[in-house]
C-alpha cells in the first residue's frame, strides 16, 4: 500500500540509505492512515518541499497505517524522543489536556476557521503548552479532515427526527451524552460491523466523515446523508521536543515551512476528496439533506454545556465565543 508513495520519495532521492551524508537528518512521519488519502499526499508534499528546499539534507521516512503502533503508541515514542513526526488525530488533547478540549464536543465548532480559531485562543494555547509539558510535544497546527456527518434510514431535519433513532457512535462519552441529548437512542457497533447492523436494523444509523458510507458502501443499507459538520476532528502535524530541540535552528525553520506547505496541501487534498464522496454517494441514490444545525445545537446545548463546565476556565468562553451560541 505504500509502494507508490515510497517510488516518489526514492525518485526525489529522499530513501538513500540513512546517514548516507555525514550530515543527513532523519525524518519519520507517521500516521494511523493507509496511503492513497490526504494524509500520505501530506507526507509526500512534506518530503517533496525538503528535497526542494535542501537537496540530500533530510532523509524523510513515511510510517503510515500505524505501522510503528496507533497514537498512543506513537505518542510515547515522541515523548521518548524514538521517533520525529506524527499526524495525529484527537489522543494527545485527551490524553494531556482533557480539561481544555473543546474540539472533541459535539456541534461545538462548525467550520475550520471556528476550530483554528480556538486553537489561537489562550485556551487552545494552553492546551498546547500542557501537552509539550506533559507529552513532549512540539506543535504545529492542524490539516483539515472531511468534517463528521450522519447518515440515517430515514429523513432527518430535525431533533424531533431523532427520537428513538438508533445511532450508532463510538464508545466515546462526550459524544454519548450530547446525542442522548438530542434524542438519539445511542448504540455501540465496532467499526467493521456497521454494514451488518444497518442491514439488520440493529441501528437506524451512524455518524462519520463521508469517506465512511463511501467506503463502506452504505448506499446499500441507508438512504439518507445528512449534512449535520457536528465534528470538526482536525489531524494535527506534532514532532518530539526532545528532537526538535536538539536541531539548528535552520533546520528547524526549514521544516516548519515544510509542514505547513504539507498542512495545506493535505487540507485541500481532503477537501476534493469530501466533494467527491458527497457527489458519487448522491450517485449511488442517497439523499442528501442540509437540515438547520442551529436546532439540533439548541438541542445539544444542555449536555455541551454541562460538559465543558467540567473543563478548565476560559474554555466554555473561548470556544462559545467561536460559535456555539451564534
Amino acid at each position: 500500500m505504500r509502494k507508490s508513495l515510497l517510488a516518489t520519495l526514492a525518485t526525489l532521492g529522499i530513501l538513500s540509505a540513512p546517514f548516507a551524508l555525514a550530515n543527513t537528518i532523519e525524518i519519520q512521519v507517521n500516521n494511523t492512515m493507509s496511503e492513497g488519502g490526504s494524509e500520505s499526499a501530506a507526507v509526500e508534499r512534506f518530503a517533496e518541499y525538503l528535497e526542494e528546499q535542501a537537496p540530500g539534507r533530510f532523509n524523510v521516512r513515511p510510517f503510515l497505517a500505524g505501522s510503528l503502533g496507533g497514537e498512543d503508541a506513537v505518542l510515547e515514542l515522541l515523548n521518548l524522543g524514538q521517533t520525529q513526526i506524527s499526524i495525529t488525530g484527537g489522543n494527545w488533547r485527551q490524553q494531556y489536556a482533557p480539561e481544555y478540549d473543546a474540539i472533541t464536543v459535539p456541534f461545538v465548532f462548525s467550520t475550520w476557521e471556528e476550530v483554528d480559531a480556538y486553537m489561537d485562543s489562550p485556551s487552545g494555547q494552553r492546551l498546547v503548552e500542557i501537552a509539550e509539558e506533559r507529552g513532549g510535544l512540539k506543535y504545529f497546527g492542524t490539516q483539515h479532515r472531511g468534517p463528521r456527518h450522519m447518515t440515517a434510514n430515514k429523513a432527518i431535519h430535525t431533533p424531533d427526527d431523532l427520537q428513538g433513532f438508533r445511532l450508532r457512535l463510538p464508545s466515546l462519552p462526550v459524544w454519548l451524552e450530547v446525542w442522548e441529548e438530542i434524542g438519539a437512542q445511542v448504540v455501540n457497533v465496532p467499526a467493521p460491523e456497521i454494514y451488518l447492523a444497518m442491514q439488520t436494523r440493529q441501528v437506524d444509523g451512524h455518524e462519520n466523515s463521508l469517506s465512511s458510507p463511501y467506503t463502506r458502501r452504505l448506499w446499500e443499507v441507508q438512504d439518507h446523508i445528512i449534512l449535520t459538520s457536528h465534528v470538526m476532528f482536525p489531524w494535527n502535524w506534532v514532532a518530539s521536543s526532545r528532537w526538535w530541540n536538539g536541531l539548528d535552528a535552520e533546520d528547524q525553520e526549514l521544516i516548519a515551512e515544510a509542514i505547513d506547505v504539507a498542512r495545506q496541501h493535505g487540507t485541500e487534498v481532503e477537501r476534493e476528496f469530501d466533494e467527491y464522496y458527497l457527489e458519487e454517494l448522491e450517485k449511488a441514490g442517497m439523499t442528501i439533506i442540509e437540515p438547520d444545525v442551529s436546532l439540533f445545537r439548541e438541542a445539544a446545548m444542555p449536555a455541551i454545556e454541562r460538559v465543558m463546565a467540567e473543563m478548565a476556565e476560559g474554555v466554555m468562553d473561548d470556544a462559545m465565543g467561536n460559535g456555539v451560541d451564534d
